[in-house]
């Protein structure tokens, strides 16, 4: 059954149906295209209005691709995504800038997002002035405003961003994507890169945001601890496909996805006298490049049974009330 027809159309902020991104490789004289890179394949999900969801897996799985394809700062190979019931891959100019005002995003690694030649109160006023937002003074309110809503100082806008700390940093990169009061933001591994003293201050400022605000995101990461904190519902993906959805507590409580139950398997308990039951997982990660046919999970699987697991790619299906996954097997887990 497809997520988004559990859902009404006037609940859904954010719905993407197959979207589809291949990288090209090049190589030779001519730099020709030799084959593709499948980084996003096929992934279809719904975000509700003022929720989070989370969208976690390992590292290369397609996690960011997907948040950037969201606001065409790649351009999607095909697929649909639309945004406040407008789809977004079909808007030009003018349309498309008025949209993106509203779907903002928060990059991983902030000093690497911020001009460091332009104080920080001109970052965060960029987008103001991009969209002829108020007159100088009006801009310049705003921009303080935003400042103090993540912690920081009026006297901090004057500053560089090489004369702040990572947790301050990343607290700027919140304000430059709140100060156009979006809907929508993608939040792309904000905290993977801070302590973890600062990581709880920056997600207990993401998450006051976004009941001040009413605002709605998908926070990607790889972090299942974070994830836990902040989440309404979580999308899981391997190699380029989502292979379970459904809300925070149910995937806690019963992931039916096998490699699902591997990433829960390797959450360290706070108690150091209890043990978890961990699932090792055989070989590596394959290559985008030459995906497995079938289920692409089926030559690390622990329950994978042949040929059907190498031959035929399962539906994201409806187990469980809200609880979708991608497996021939997960009815085992129920």
């Amino acid at each position: 059954m497809n997520q988004a027809s559990r859902v009404p159309a006037s609940q859904d902020l954010v719905e993407v149906k197959n979207l589809v991104k291949y990288f090209p490789v090049r190589a030779g004289l001519f730099q020709r295209v030799v084959n593709w890179v499948k980084a996003v394949d096929d992934v279809s999900f719904t975000v509700r209005r003022g929720e989070t969801l989370g969208l976690v897996g390992e590292s290369g799985c397609g996690k960011t691709t997907v948040g950037r394809s969201l606001l065409r700062l790649i351009e999607p190979s095909s697929g649909s995504m639309y945004f406040d019931n407008k789809d977004v891959i079909k808007l030009r100019g003018h349309e498309l800038k008025l949209v993106r005002r509203d779907m903002q995003i928060i990059f991983q690694d902030p000093y690497a997002s911020l001009d460091p030649r332009v104080p920080i109160g001109e970052s965060v006023m960029e987008g103001l002035h991009i969209h002829n937002i108020g007159s100088p003074r009006e801009r310049f309110d705003m921009m303080i405003d935003t400042l103090k809503k993540v912690g920081l100082e009026d006297y901090h806008a004057r500053r560089y961003p090489h004369e702040f700390s990572g947790g301050q940093r990343q607290r700027i990169g919140i304000a430059r994507a709140l100060a156009l009061r979006p809907k929508f933001i993608v939040c792309d591994e904000p905290v993977s890169a801070l302590d973890v003293s600062i990581q709880s201050q920056v997600l207990n400022i993401l998450k006051d945001l976004q009941t001040e605000f009413g605002l709605t995101y998908l926070f990607i990461a790889h972090n299942l601890s974070v994830v836990e904190h902040i989440s309404d519902r979580v999308a899981v993906m391997y190699l380029g496909k989502i292979v379970e959805v459904t809300t925070r507590d149910e995937l806690y409580r019963q992931p039916l996805h096998p490699y699902t139950q591997a990433l829960m398997s390797s959450i360290p308990l706070a108690d150091p006298k209890l043990k978890r039951k961990r699932v090792i997982l055989k070989g590596d990660v394959p290559s985008p490049l030459n995906p497995p046919g079938g289920c692409r999970f089926h030559p690390r699987c622990p329950i994978a049974q042949h040929p059907i697991c190498s031959t035929q790619e399962p539906e994201l299906r409806e187990l469980k009330s809200g609880h979708l996954t991608a497996c021939h097997f997960s009815e085992n887990y129920l």
